[in-house]
Formats: structure tokens, C-alpha cells, sequence
């Protein structure tokens, strides 16, 4: 089988070794004898097992060199660990042992690095909307996920937002005929800041809404609501939330 050339890590994809189940196990049981070249062969003949493996982690901002290199230590350590006289094919232990190994990596070595207790509320948040979701609540919320697991709304949401991957302030978010939109350019520089006078004029603007237009975006942007959960809150359909939140804000921007 003629395979395509990709260089990662300096190695050349096209020229890796296929080894037989048969094979394997012969170097196996060799490198567990502490033959180096048997291990040297094992570790080349199942780098395309951890090229499959890198897949599931494809489009994430990290280095695929870097990523490779990981993979490969939990290649290593699975050569290492597995047991030959186990009734198992080595690729159905290695497969979890590389994964494991990469997501490893990926939690520890963020470049924002969270905290254990932040990462565990993480854990069983995400665990406990899918719970949630499979008992019937299409949407859980903050407060039905915190509800669930007995912690407090405000951890469970930082929490969750603690673990979302960064995004680059070069991140492109709009595109139109060559003009490139960064998430730089969204970001202010400080100097147009209001001054007073604008002050004044928000707050006419605001004041002019009705009582509930007011309770909804107080709630929707001093509280960090979502839509549904304000919807909850007083009583009415999340599209009319969101209607009622776009005339508010259209009216204020009437008024700039």
C-alpha cells in the first residue's frame, strides 16, 4: 500500500513500518527482555497507531509536532506496561494509553493553567448536563447543573468557562472580500472609554425604557444570564426575551 507523504516530527509518514500482530508480539516479548532494538522497532512499527490517535484531537491550536511527541510517550509506556500473555491485540491497549497520554498533556499544560478544585467542578458539571440532558431537560443551566451536583452556581460557571480553549486575539471572526476581521480589532484600547456626557446619555437612554426591558438586560448583562434562564426567571418564552432584549438595545442605540 502506497501511502502519502507527511513530514511531523522530522519523520516521513510514507516510509513508516507496518508490523503484523505476530511480529508484534515476538518484540514485545523480546523488548520485555530488555532487547533495545526490539523496542526501537516496536516503537517505529506503531507510529501510524498514534497518527490515528491524533486525529480525534485535530483542529486544536497546538503544535501537531508537539501533539506527535506526546503521543508517542504513551506509545512508549504501553510497550512497556502491555502484557503478552493477556488474550488482547496491543493496539486495543495502546489506543486508550496514547489518548490518555495526550489529553494529559492538554489539561496540564494549558497556557492558562486552572486550578485541580476548578478542573473537578469542570468534570462533573459536563457529567452532570449530560445527565441532566439525557433525563429530559433539553438546555440544563447553570443552576440546574449546580442544583445536581450540590456546588454553587457562580463555581459551576466559572468553571465551565475556565475550561473553554482560549482564542487567539488574531482569531479571524468575520471575512469579506479580503478585509479580515480579528478579535483584536473588537478590543478597545482604552481611549474611547465614555466620558461623562456619555454617561449621561446611557443612562437617559436606559431610563427610558420600560420596567421589564430594565429587569431584562440587568439580568441578561450585570447577572451574565443567559436568554433561558432569564426567560425562567420572570415568566416568559425565550423568544420573547430575546425580542424584548434586541428592542431595548435598539432603542438605546437609537438614542447614541
Amino acid at each position: 500500500m502506497q501511502y502519502n507523504k507527511v513530514e511531523i516530527s522530522g519523520v516521513n509518514t510514507s516510509e513508516l513500518i507496518v508490523l503484523t500482530e505476530q511480529e508484534k508480539t515476538e518484540l514485545l516479548k523480546k523488548a520485555h527482555s530488555g532487547d533495545k532494538a526490539a523496542r526501537s522497532l516496536l516503537i517505529e512499527g506503531n507510529l501510524r497507531l498514534v497518527l490515528s490517535v491524533l486525529q480525534r484531537f485535530a483542529g486544536r491550536s497546538d503544535s501537531p509536532d508537539d501533539l506527535f511527541q506526546v503521543g508517542v510517550i504513551g506509545l512508549i509506556k504501553a510497550i512497556d506496561n502491555f502484557d503478552t500473555g493477556l488474550d488482547v491485540r496491543f493496539s486495543t491497549y495502546a489506543v486508550p494509553m496514547i489518548a490518555g497520554e495526550l489529553r494529559r498533556y492538554l489539561r496540564d499544560f494549558r497556557s492558562l493553567r486552572v486550578s485541580r478544585s476548578l478542573r473537578d467542578i469542570a468534570c462533573r458539571a459536563v457529567q452532570a448536563r449530560e445527565e441532566l440532558s439525557a433525563a429530559g431537560i433539553a438546555e440544563p443551566t447553570p443552576e440546574d447543573i449546580a442544583a445536581h451536583i450540590g456546588a454553587d452556581r457562580r463555581e459551576v460557571a466559572a468553571a465551565l468557562e475556565a475550561m473553554t480553549d482560549p482564542v487567539s486575539i488574531y482569531e479571524p471572526v468575520y471575512s469579506d472580500a479580503g478585509d479580515t476581521l480579528c478579535v483584536l480589532d473588537q478590543l478597545g484600547d482604552g481611549s474611547d472609554t465614555c466620558d461623562w456626557l456619555d454617561e449621561i446619555v446611557i443612562k437617559d437612554a436606559i431610563g427610558g425604557l420600560r420596567q421589564r426591558e430594565k429587569n431584562i438586560l440587568y439580568l441578561r448583562f450585570f447577572q451574565g444570564r443567559t436568554q433561558t434562564e432569564v426567560a425562567r426567571s420572570i415568566g416568559i418564552s425565550q423568544a420573547q426575551v430575546s425580542r424584548l432584549e434586541k428592542a431595548a438595545l435598539d432603542r438605546i442605540k437609537g438614542m447614541l
